[in-house]
């Protein structure tokens, strides 16, 4: 679909349990010159240093990077969010790591990026809800929403955990709720 391109200056992705295979599918669908910016949070542990970005250049064709405070958000750049920081977008779409509270037991958390990606991309955001054990995600994905932005969400009985989908499409409701392959497809053929 050539338009997701156009249409969107970011994307946002929140995965937990079964996050990484299910990021691995989405990355390694995307080509070299994907335009907007990749910004994901996955449920990670505090206590060790995360190799989610080794592991995801590895697969994907733009480049990886784990998220750093006060850095502007490059179009066609994969961040990640570290162990232990929300990662946020400010208005001037530069990021911003934040040591706030877990929300839902998690930090980094699905619904701080969310919401504030929405603030800052409006309808020119697409938000992800993959695969996890909570409702993390499904505030956020209502703030995506109410700002105009899109929600795609995992069909819950195709994730491995489909708690996280089952709550954003009971809180938010979605643009489109389809398998991890569709979303693949629908990225790769932008």
């Amino acid at each position: 679909m050539a338009e997701l391109q156009r249409d969107f200056d970011a994307i946002a992705i929140g995965a937990s349990a079964g996050g990484v295979e299910a990021l691995t599918v989405l990355l390694q669908s995307l080509r070299r010159g994907f335009r907007p910016a990749i910004l994901v949070v996955l449920h990670l542990p505090a206590q060790r240093p995360s190799l989610l970005c080794e592991v995801m250049a590895r697969h994907c064709a733009l480049p990886v990077r784990e998220a750093v405070d006060k850095q502007p958000v490059a179009p066609g750049c994969v961040f990640i969010a570290p162990p232990d920081y929300h990662l946020l977008v400010e208005p001037q779409r530069t990021l911003a790591l934040s040591v706030d509270p877990p929300v839902l037991h998690s930090r980094p958390a699905i619904d701080p990026l969310f919401e504030s990606a929405a603030l800052a991309y409006g309808r020119r955001l697409l938000a992800l809800v993959l695969t996890g054990a909570s409702a993390d995600g499904s505030e956020g994905a209502m703030q995506v929403r109410r700002c105009g932005g899109t929600l795609w969400v995992q069909r819950p009985e195709d994730a491995l955990m489909p708690q996280m989908p089952e709550a954003a499409l009971q809180r938010a409701g979605a643009d489109e709720v389809m398998s991890l392959q569709a979303m693949a497809s629908r990225l790769a053929s932008a």
